[in-house]
């Protein structure tokens, strides 16, 4: 009789996973066969920028649809690659346990599929929600299923037109290289078309004094510190959380609001008739709807909450915005609302912006793509930081700022978070690849057939 332990049972059912998945691929029939005309001196049909969940996704799905001839990049090291090991702090997803992902509809590719099958049959029942690291192994498992290789450590540095196509600069282990595509996919999850928001005063301070949530932070460093949070969303609360796990003394977090706000009212989340038709409305009521959700206040899931405030050092600042930041002493003195400060350290919980112009990678182009500003005035009191979104199309393209000088721009299609105003959900995350995944897809397909050509 064998009596089969945890991590053989786990190395079993890993084996169980790979058959199960290989098999309904199997099914499905192999791959079309590439379609698309070829043209001369295009190296690549497509390039998608971004070898996360969703660069792999959209890989997968242009090569069902008998679009093989795609190269994915992501700069990053294979093990960082989403940041899931790094920058995300959470412990488990905000996402419910039974959304669909990266399958994009073949069941035995799910996460719940591969967990079931690495576990037991009754695992995927017993959790409340996925934990961080089981979804960072399951995208590991699901890259290598699906066959779709990243190019790693390979960075976008520039776009250009060139002769109806684009030209790449990119830069493989500090060595450059041109490559011609058609078209190219940010699919560069939160960053988008634009980077983290660091407000100017925190960003003039000595660099060893503050941080963004989306920076790689040694919270070790942090060990018997007073830290000082700017920001009441869910990375603040993550960040709090890890810095008094570390060991930090204390840690203050500022919400500007006069209230915390713990969850949107029930409604207010996308459903599949807004996945299917948001982007369909008129411009004045996705600006609308979005600033309503914007000026509504940031979710912040309860465990995250309480993850925090467990811990004795732990304070939280409500109606407290921040007047002034400066370095004192080699600490930094904090002019809030509610009072002076004095922290060793200081962490920006304050979100990104997503203007084009502060991309490097498309700072050649920033000049031709529409933003929502170029596109439709919106009321009074909209920031530039908001209005400066990239105005995209149903295909989740870029327009061209002025109609008929930069055609190529459409060639650039931006799924991520700076599509969201233009398709009413934070577009990247787990819930958006069911429906925007083949969406994306079906625009390319429709711009890659041409009628009358010879098929090969």
């Amino acid at each position: 009789m064998t009596i089969v332990g945890p991590r053989s049972h786990s190395r079993w059912g890993a084996r169980l996973a790979d058959a199960r998945a290989q098999e309904a691929l199997r099914l499905l029939g192999p791959d079309p066969a590439n379609w698309v005309t070829s043209s001369t001196g295009v190296d690549r049909d497509v390039a998608v920028v971004g070898g996360g969940q969703c660069g792999v996704t959209i890989a997968f799905a242009l090569r069902r649809a008998g679009i093989p001839n795609v190269t994915v990049v992501d700069a990053a090291d294979p093990a960082d690659v989403g940041g899931w090991r790094t920058t995300a702090r959470m412990r488990v997803l905000r996402t419910p346990k039974d959304r669909s992902g990266p399958e994009i509809g073949i069941p035995a590719l799910s996460f719940r599929a591969w967990y079931e099958a690495v576990h037991d049959v009754d695992a995927f029942s017993a959790i409340d929600s996925i934990a961080r690291t089981d979804w960072a192994d399951y995208l590991t498992w699901f890259t290598s299923q699906v066959g779709v290789g990243v190019r790693h450590r390979t960075r976008l540095t520039d776009i250009e037109p060139a002769d109806g196509n684009l030209r790449l600069h990119l830069v493989h282990d500090g060595t450059a290289r041109l490559e011609t595509v058609r078209k190219v996919i940010l699919a560069n999850g939160v960053e988008g078309t634009g980077g983290p928001f660091l407000p100017p005063a925190i960003s003039a301070l000595p660099r060893h004094l503050h941080a963004h949530t989306a920076d790689r932070i040694d919270f070790d460093q942090l060990e018997g510190a007073s830290v000082g949070i700017l920001g009441s969303a869910s990375s603040a609360f993550d960040a709090a959380a890890t810095a008094l796990e570390a060991g930090a003394a204390e840690v203050h977090l500022f919400c500007r609001r006069p209230e915390l706000v713990i969850a949107r009212p029930n409604g207010t989340s996308p459903h599949p008739g807004a996945d299917e038709a948001y982007h369909l409305q008129s411009d004045e009521y996705r600006w609308a709807t979005w600033m309503r959700a914007h000026r509504g206040g940031a979710s912040v899931p309860a465990e995250a909450v309480r993850r925090a405030t467990i811990h004795d050092g732990f304070r939280l600042h409500v109606n407290a915005g921040w007047r002034s930041v400066h370095s004192d002493g080699g600490r930094v003195r904090v002019e809030a609302d509610d009072g002076t400060y004095r922290f060793d350290f200081v962490i920006a919980g304050t979100g990104y912006q997503y203007d084009p112009h502060t991309r490097p990678e498309l700072r050649r182009i920033a000049g031709d793509i529409a933003l929502w500003r170029d596109r439709y005035l919106p009321a009074a009191g909209a920031s530039s930081r908001l209005n400066a979104y990239p105005y995209l199309g149903a295909g989740y393209e870029l327009c061209e700022r002025r109609p008929g000088t930069a055609p190529w721009i459409a060639d650039v299609h931006s799924f991520s978070a700076a599509a969201s105003p233009s398709f009413g959900r934070v577009v990247g995350d787990i819930p958006s690849l069911s429906a925007g995944v083949p969406r994306l897809v079906r625009a390319i397909v429709r711009d890659f057939y041409r009628p009358g050509l010879p098929e090969r």
